[in-house]
């Protein structure tokens, strides 16, 4: 994966280590690694065990030997080590410290700029954006994430290589002396200085102190980028001198500065369109959002990209372009046909804003209530806190608060709205009736000490321990990644049919509609109903409607596919019956058949359609499109080019006939990245947003969505002999530990994997399905594990990626997913 970084014996001088007893192999080291379970190259990797509060890596030694893994940092030095014969064990003082000393002395290797970021907020999607702005003309690397501690800065930066032309990297502390280690790590040459706020206020004397802590990671940047608006860094600034030494390239709404704000402008709901003057000459930004915190995120990304030299033309264009960024979120649906949005990650009022807008992005309920505790540590007069936190909930049109804690309770004045207080999580659960709770959006955001994990698990609705596990920021990844792949100014049509592919309904849709995908398409029309219903204002296509879909469709303004002049002429019967008026007609979708011989007019009759469709004026055609039949075949590419050429041939015809523009689309997940040169006006994602790839080699680029997922609900010894489950095809060769899992063909679950067709994934090993899968039942074999009852089972995943078990099937992994039936509960995260 990378480069030789260093030899063991480099690395024990580095970080001032003493072999114990000596070295066995001096061997070059390619990797770190602080977690056991995320070894890759064992050979060429060096553990540092890690001690906390919660853990110690020391614990995990004998693991990794036995996965190969030879070379190990610890602070034990009288740890027994004689069953690790051929380990190297480098004994050091603190393992953290000689973590970071490495990483310090790797980055020392390298001149190209790296860009620091530190404040309160902003730091994570500064530092994707600018990842987003620049990656188009340069190689970028960047902390993943939000690796931005005193464990995670090294990890970002040791991932720097040769071949990366520019660094992001961002830094977060939570107390002093903290920045002094991460800017030995980091080493910036420029800096942005965010903001400061709230945050991780707790261990320091005001925030002046926490500024001037904070500002330590740029006393040798060459540049510092800050807002001269925020007083308290000018102020900060300006004592500590560090203008002496280095330059500053600023930025004000107020004042005159290196980018002076002229103006910001709300156009619409999500667009800000932002005027600033720059060597007074005036230039302007349009950003796709709307809220004050994407403003100023954005402005320092505009700094940045001026100070770097780019064309004021080519920042507006990509400032045009930006994606949002997902946030740390947990989207469960609740009882009483509610849905339950856990967010603990961080309890501070800016935090609580972002999930507030989260929560707004939920459309499936009108009514919105919070559940909050009080947030701790701010370092402001709870009077002023509450109040803003009161005004808050105002804007954001929150029906009802419920507030746990002494701190707000005694604010409870402050709250004009429905509201309930409790002293402690305790008595809210012993006191409160949740059967209150009815058809609403729910916030949950509590320190952690709080516990309102006990509060999330009362409000999930009751399921059995089989989950599907959804994470939202990989489709959000892997959305990105195939509008990579297509002309920013080509459409993008998603598939949401099928309950998206098996993951959820309006949940999927309500990220697709916040992440501006241009049309949504359904199998049927009362899917396409249920996301009006939802709140989904996204245009939505139908791709089989039926006769009795018709009137439904017409009232919640879906775009039906017309494929054959029966469904022609009941489009035109449902128009007879409701009242359309002429300036609002119903919009189609004209399909075509090119060779897939499923849906889809014949060339021969495509006048004939077009005239039918032109003599009735309340009936627009909004598209024309085929169905490839084997894109994702690479010895059918002939075929397929032949598709392509007779739609060219067809869409032609038809845009001629119609006398207006008409979009036109042809490629489907596989045809995105096999037939680039054909993407017309709109393409249509499919399995691909799902985590599958259509062809091998392209499966690294995409990131895992789904997890199916369920616990050990008994273990069994069996003896040599004895059968197991219906019909007693399963028998034990051997005496056996034998595992039930409460998951079966009424989840989805093929017994086609029964007696031993089938495997799944505990405790990094794959296991074997004993007897017949049952209904709810199935029983695999677990000999020689170390297993409990109520230990996690994959059965498919990131460990066990879906397109095996899809192989044990027969199938593929389009069956699977569909096929998980609605009493396997569906549980979403987003980070």
């Amino acid at each position: 994966m990378f480069a030789q970084r260093f030899l063991i014996s480099e690395i024990a001088a580095i970080i001032n280590g003493k072999f114990i007893p000596y070295l066995a192999n001096d061997s070059a080291i390619h990797d770190i690694l602080i977690d056991s379970r995320r070894v890759f190259k064992a050979r060429n990797t060096v553990f540092f065990a890690l001690q906390s509060k919660r853990n110690d890596g020391h614990k995990y030694i004998a693991e990794l030997y036995q996965k190969g893994l030879h070379t190990f940092v610890i602070s034990n030095p009288g740890m027994d080590i004689s069953g690790f014969p051929e380990a190297n064990f480098i004994a050091v003082t603190n393992t953290l410290s000689a973590l970071q000393k490495l990483v310090a002395a790797y980055r020392r290797k390298f001149t190209l700029p790296v860009i620091g970021i530190t404040g309160s907020n902003g730091k994570t999607i500064i530092k994707e954006w600018l990842y987003q702005l620049m990656s188009p003309d340069k190689r970028v690397v960047r902390s993943p994430k939000s690796y931005n501690s005193q464990i995670g800065v090294p990890l970002s930066v040791w991932q720097m290589d040769q071949e990366y032309e520019i660094a992001i990297f961002e830094a977060g502390i939570s107390e002093p002396e903290e920045m002094g280690n991460l800017q030995k790590i980091i080493k910036p040459t420029i800096g942005i200085f965010t903001n400061i706020g709230e945050a991780h206020s707790e261990n320091f004397i005001n925030r002046l102190q926490k500024t001037g802590e904070k500002l330590k990671l740029f006393t040798k940047v060459d540049t510092l980028i800050y807002c001269l608006d925020h007083a308290e860094i000018q102020q900060v600034v300006i004592r500590s001198e560090i203008l002496e030494s280095i330059k500053a390239f600023t930025w004000s709404k107020k004042q005159a500065a290196d980018l002076r704000i002229l103006s910001v402008e709300t156009c619409g709901k999500n667009t800000t369109k932002i005027t600033g003057l720059v060597k007074e000459n005036n230039s302007a930004i349009t950003i796709p959002f709307a809220d004050k915190a994407s403003v100023e995120n954005a402005i320092h990304c505009w700094a940045l990209m001026l100070l770097l030299g780019y064309d004021s033309e080519v920042i507006a264009d990509r400032m045009l372009q930006l994606n949002p960024i997902a946030m740390r979120l947990q989207l469960n649906e609740g009882i009483n046909n509610c849905t339950v949005i856990n967010d603990t990650y961080n309890s501070d009022i800016n935090s609580l804003s972002i999930a507030l807008d989260f929560l707004q992005q939920q459309t499936q309920q009108k009514e919105k209530t919070v559940v909050l505790s009080d947030i701790l540590q701010s370092g402001r007069s709870d009077v002023y806190l509450y109040e803003e936190i009161s005004e808050l909930l105002r804007q954001k049109n929150i029906k009802r608060l419920i507030g746990i804690g002494p701190a707000i309770s005694k604010q409870s004045e402050q709250f004009d709205l429905e509201k309930d207080f409790y002293q402690s999580t305790e008595d809210f659960l012993r006191v409160f009736s949740f059967t209150k709770f009815q058809n609403e959006g729910i916030l949950l955001k509590g320190a952690r000490i709080f516990e309102f994990e006990l509060i999330g698990q009362a409000l999930q609705q009751k399921a059995h321990e089989t989950v599907l596990e959804v994470n939202l920021n990989a489709i959000v990844h892997n959305l990105n990644y195939y509008r990579s792949k297509i002309d920013p100014n080509t459409k993008l049509m998603v598939m949401v049919k099928a309950g998206s592919y098996g993951m959820g309904s309006f949940e999927i849709a309500n990220l697709l509609q916040f992440h501006k995908t241009d049309y949504l398409a359904v199998a049927y029309a009362d899917e396409g109903v249920e996301f009006c219903k939802a709140g989904i204002k996204t245009p939505i296509m139908v791709m089989n409607p039926d006769e009795e879909s018709f009137d439904g469709i017409i009232s919640y303004n879906l775009e039906p596919e017309i494929y054959n002049f029966r469904v022609l002429e009941m489009l035109e019967q449902a128009i007879q019956r409701n009242i359309i008026p002429r300036n609002k007609p119903v919009k189609i979708h004209l399909k075509v058949d090119t060779g897939m011989h499923r849906l889809g007019f014949d060339e021969k009759d495509i006048e004939s359609a077009v005239k039918c469709i032109k003599a009735n004026s309340r009936i627009y055609l909004q598209s024309v499109f085929t169905h490839l039949a084997s894109s994702d075949r690479p010895d059918q590419k002939d075929f397929t080019r032949q598709q392509i050429s007779r739609f060219k041939v067809i869409s032609n015809t038809v845009t001629k006939m119609v006398g207006h523009p008409v979009i036109k689309h042809v490629l489907n997940t596989a045809g995105i990245t096999a037939f680039p040169e054909a993407q017309f006006d709109m393409v249509r994602l499919g399995i691909g947003l799902y985590g599958i790839a259509p062809f091998d080699e392209q499966q690294q680029n995409l990131e895992c969505v789904s997890m199916l997922k369920s616990t050990i609900s008994q273990l069994k010894h069996i003896k040599a002999g004895e059968t197991i489950g219906y019909s007693r095809v399963g028998m034990a060769k051997n005496d056996m530990l034998l595992a039930t899992i409460p998951i079966g063909y009424a989840d989805g679950l093929s017994r086609h994997l029964s007696n031993g067709c089938g495997h799944f994934f505990i405790h990094s090993k794959l296991v074997p399905v004993i007897g017949n899968v049952c209904m709810d039942m199935t029983m695999v074999d677990v000999s020689g594990l170390d297993v409990n009852e109520g230990d996690e089972v994959e059965v498919f995943g990131e460990k066990r990626p879906i397109n095996q078990l899809a192989g044990e099937m027969g199938t593929i992994p389009y069956e699977i997913l569909t096929g998980i039936s609605k009493r396997v509960k569906r549980i979403y995260f987003q980070e």
